[in-house]
């Protein structure tokens, strides 16, 4: 069997910033408890490492104390959970993913005018609650075409449309194209998908044409993951997504000649490793 890496696989740019800043954090909080307002990023093992180092995930403003370190994760938060962070005077570490604090400023300089934001993105995933709360006239979170055209666009009226910065791009400008070939809206198109993810996107579909079975590692709760499995599907390339080498089916995996290996951005090099290990063993 022929085991092919993705050169892209695991950890981009805003993940290991975030992390690398915890682990400093870490080593000169003095005593200092630390938290993380919701998962650092979505990975379990990671956060589990975390954990046993005494780092404490909250999940509102309210349980960090006065006087403590709170680490904004690489999602980033909302405006208002902000607010009410620097209102309990607690020492705020932002390890915002420097693209997703760019599309919440880019959205909160162009939603400002009366303009309603299109959000092309999951609506329960902390990332897009972040993004919207820079909208301050109204916004409408869609993860399809379909949803989009069942919302009722009104004709004369401003849009700004924009996405969660790890969706699709192509699917992102096939929308942006139906709405701008209409004719009757006013619509400002913002870039804010990140080139990390486009790059991850195309090598992952390259990669899938060219291999008999794919395997995408990362954490089940990863949305970035999670796309990369269905842009492998989508290639009709048979696929499996796993948070460790122990949800491999490897049995069923010996009969392929080639196989492909990529991961999430949030994805550990150590896990990557031992999927490929286990893949060599066959």
């Amino acid at each position: 069997m022929e085991v092919v890496l993705a050169e892209t696989a695991g950890f981009c740019m805003g993940v290991d910033l975030a992390l690398r800043r915890l682990d400093k954090l870490i080593l000169s909080a003095e005593g200092c408890p630390i938290y993380i307002l919701g998962p650092i990023i979505h990975n379990p093992q990671v956060l589990k490492r975390y954990a046993e180092k005494g780092v404490v995930m909250a999940t509102d403003p309210s349980e960090v104390p006065a006087g403590a370190f709170v680490v904004i994760r690489a999602h980033g938060i909302t405006r208002q959970v902000e607010e009410a962070l620097r209102a309990r005077r607690v020492k705020i570490k932002d390890a915002t993913c420097p693209r997703v604090k760019k599309a919440q400023l880019l959205i909160g300089r162009h939603a400002d005018d009366g303009s309603e934001l299109l959000l092309y993105g999951e609506a329960d995933h902390p990332e897009v609650a972040g993004l919207v709360s820079y909208a301050r006239n109204g916004h409408f979170v869609f993860d399809s075409e379909e949803a989009l055209a069942a919302h009722g666009l009104v004709p004369g009226k401003r849009y700004v449309l924009a996405a969660q910065t790890t969706q699709d791009r192509v699917h992102f400008e096939r929308i942006a194209a139906g709405l701008k070939d209409r004719g009757d809206l006013d619509v400002t198109v913002l870039e804010t998908i990140c080139d990390a993810t486009k790059l991850r996107q195309a090598e992952a579909k390259e990669l899938a044409r060219k291999v008999d079975f794919m395997v995408v590692v990362g954490g089940y709760n990863s949305g970035n993951t999670r796309r990369l499995a269905q842009v492998v599907s989508d290639q009709g390339t048979p696929c499996r997504h796993v948070e460790t080498v122990d949800d491999l089916p490897l049995e069923d995996l010996a009969g392929y000649a080639r196989i492909g290996v990529t991961a999430g951005a949030s994805t550990p090099r150590s896990l990557i490793e031992k999927v490929l290990d286990g893949l060599a063993a066959l």
